[in-house]
């Protein structure tokens, strides 16, 4: 990176800056809200801030619903709290989240020249610093009655689709008392059913995970390497009490509907099992083992399964939009998948530490042999000022395994620096340092050799 790039990305940062005035407005003058009091679900409690509006407005964060901004920091599965008495009448929730990044990064490779009517499709495309699209979602959740709701999710603008488009629906029930039955009553104290299209909740990691213009949760720019997430249709039935957890899904293996060629297709069977105590005021600790199976799917799409896009623009291709998953790897296990995550969160003070250790095998169906693939992935972030509004973090991420067509295994590191600071509770700004690199793949493929490093600066808005 030279000092022109230099300040053109200390330019882009300045002018970044007005949109935290600007989101004052939207805040309604509201600050980050206190660690002690803020809305962040912990293995067993959940409290609102004292600055929220009342329970009585219809724009107030619902229970057992993490909350879209700062407050949602560190919240996994949607809070079981105390169902709040609102009667029969429907009520709606309206929410956003908006994303703009500028980019400022350099590429290379080593690839042996392909030559295709003159052309040499190895040849790297000249990137140079500047904006990427703008990424929008748009959220709503209606509180249909006591303890029941439902959620719709959409994508406004988005890096891979022009067109608006829904990322899933679903209802989840926290509250059975419409049924009249005390055993029932009791059993739904500790029990969660989700049912619809939706997000599948295999792994922690898709819950820091950066989903579109839903930045706010991730405190990097990037996801990982093998990025395990998929909305598919089916159900999910959570246990959770006394800071365990316990979650058990089954879906149709595909992110959309289909009733064809059913000797083709076969249910995703799922799960988690995990701990989340808040030990002391100051530490919280959270453990999670979960697994993904699929024996015979007509297109299983677990690593492939976000339709949006990487946020590195047109690394590592040979010409403009080639790819929308740049620094991504897909395994392409379409057909079976067997996979295995285990997720460690510690929380003490400022301090956070969260890691990914996956392994995962599966194959294509013009395959006939399982391959395997191997995921770590740490973070290391620091919360400061008087109530954590800003953060310094690093991240290290490997992946390494055999992809389709090719003999031996390759594999890809990626190391990221980053802070950030939430001017308000509904703002956050953002800059990272990344360096990812390819190693191991044929002469012939155009990431052999290849790396890509640089600054990315990111302005979120979630509300």
């Amino acid at each position: 990176i030279d000092m022109t790039r230099l300040l053109t990305l200390a330019l882009a940062a300045f002018v970044a800056l007005p949109l935290a005035a600007s989101a004052q407005i939207a805040d309604a003058g509201q600050p980050v809200a206190d660690a002690d009091t803020a809305v962040r679900a912990t293995a067993d409690d959940t409290t609102d801030d004292a600055s929220a509006p009342e329970t009585d407005n219809p724009l107030v964060q619902y229970p057992n619903q993490r909350p879209p901004d700062f407050r949602g920091l560190n919240t996994f599965e949607a809070p079981k709290t105390q169902a709040v008495l609102r009667g029969d009448t429907p009520e709606l929730r309206i929410g956003a989240a908006f994303a703009q990044q500028f980019q400022a990064l350099d590429h290379s490779n080593t690839a042996a020249p392909n030559m295709v009517d003159g052309v040499n499709t190895n040849e790297l495309v000249e990137i140079d610093p500047g904006f990427n699209l703008a990424t929008a979602n748009l959220t709503a959740n209606a509180l249909l009655a006591d303890g029941i709701q439902v959620n719709l999710d959409v994508y406004l603008s988005s890096r891979h689709h022009a067109e608006t488009w829904v990322k899933g629906g679903y209802v989840q029930i926290d509250d059975a008392s419409f049924l009249g039955s005390e055993l029932i009553d009791r059993i739904m104290e500790y029990t969660t059913v989700k049912i619809g299209h939706y997000e599948v909740n295999y792994g922690d990691a898709h819950f820091r995970r950066t989903d579109n213009g839903n930045t706010l949760y991730n405190p990097f720019i990037e996801n990982n390497i093998l990025d395990a997430f998929a909305t598919e249709i089916g159900g999910e039935v959570y246990v959770r009490g006394g800071g365990a957890l316990a979650m058990l899904g089954v879906t149709n293996g595909e992110i959309r509907g289909a009733i064809s060629d059913l000797d083709e297709r076969s249910f995703s069977v799922y799960g988690k099992l995990g701990v989340d105590r808040q030990v002391s005021d100051d530490l919280r600790l959270r453990l999670t083992g979960s697994t993904y199976h699929n024996g015979n799917a007509a297109r299983n799409t677990l690593y492939g399964g976000d339709r949006t896009g990487s946020r590195y623009y047109d690394v590592l291709v040979s010409e403009p939009g080639a790819s929308f998953t740049n620094g991504r790897i897909n395994p392409g296990f379409t057909e079976t998948v067997t996979s295995v995550m285990v997720n460690p969160f510690v929380k003490f003070r400022g301090l956070e530490l969260f890691g990914t250790l996956e392994r995962s095998s599966g194959h294509a169906a013009s395959e006939a042999e399982a391959r395997t693939w191997t995921q770590l992935a740490g973070d290391v972030v620091y919360r400061f000022l008087p109530r954590e509004q800003a953060y310094v973090g690093a991240r290290y991420n490997r992946a390494e395994g055999t992809l389709a067509g090719m003999a031996a295994d390759v594999s890809s590191d990626r190391y990221e620096l980053a802070a950030g600071w939430f001017p308000t509770r509904n703002l956050l700004l953002k800059v990272a340092y990344v360096d990812q690199q390819y190693h191991d793949f044929p002469t012939t493929n155009i990431l052999n050799g290849g790396q890509f490093n640089g600054l990315m600066v990111e302005a979120g808005v979630a509300f």
